[in-house]
């Protein structure tokens, strides 16, 4: 069982209602906000937060298409993603300015994909020493921010 430690209380982890559908097609029919976490909308696809973070300020870019892998989806849509993973680095430097990223996607459960039916892209900021012993050793992640205040935040630079 994985958990997630805070100094602050983390509504998030605590509501137990499951999604019904996708996760990521559910959440587009409500505004952008904490509550569905979407950052931005593009023509194609939208950036939004990761639920369950590996480190603080993890993105996702997800296209609107419901497809489980990327070779199916438009040319357009393909350059799109990578249009926005470029912006959401150029973001995620101005706010939490990180030393490296993690950026790619797991395709099919096998491969280690969450939601394996909606493809989607991670941008994940790094910093030296960001991965210790607590997620080797103890399956926990330690993250030193709110979820709802790097909502703010990111939301506010990528605005």
């Amino acid at each position: 069982m994985k958990r997630i430690f805070s100094p602050w209380r983390m509504k998030y982890i605590e509501k137990t209602e499951p999604v019904q559908g996708c996760v990521f097609c559910s959440g587009l029919s409500l505004p952008d906000g904490p509550e569905n976490l979407i950052l931005a909308r593009g023509e194609r696809v939208f950036a939004m937060l990761n639920r369950f973070p590996y480190t603080g300020g993890h993105l996702m870019i997800v296209p609107y298409a419901h497809e489980s892998t990327f070779e199916v989806l438009e040319p357009q849509t393909r350059a799109e993603i990578m249009e926005w993973i470029t912006r959401s680095m150029g973001v995620l430097r101005k706010v939490y300015n990180p030393q490296a990223f993690n950026i790619g996607a797991n395709i099919g459960a096998a491969a280690g994909a969450g939601i394996a039916e909606h493809v989607h892209f991670h941008v994940v900021p790094r910093w030296a020493g960001d991965s210790n012993f607590m997620s080797a050793v103890a399956d926990t992640r330690v993250l030193p921010e709110d979820l709802e205040e790097t909502y703010r935040r990111l939301k506010a630079a990528w605005d």
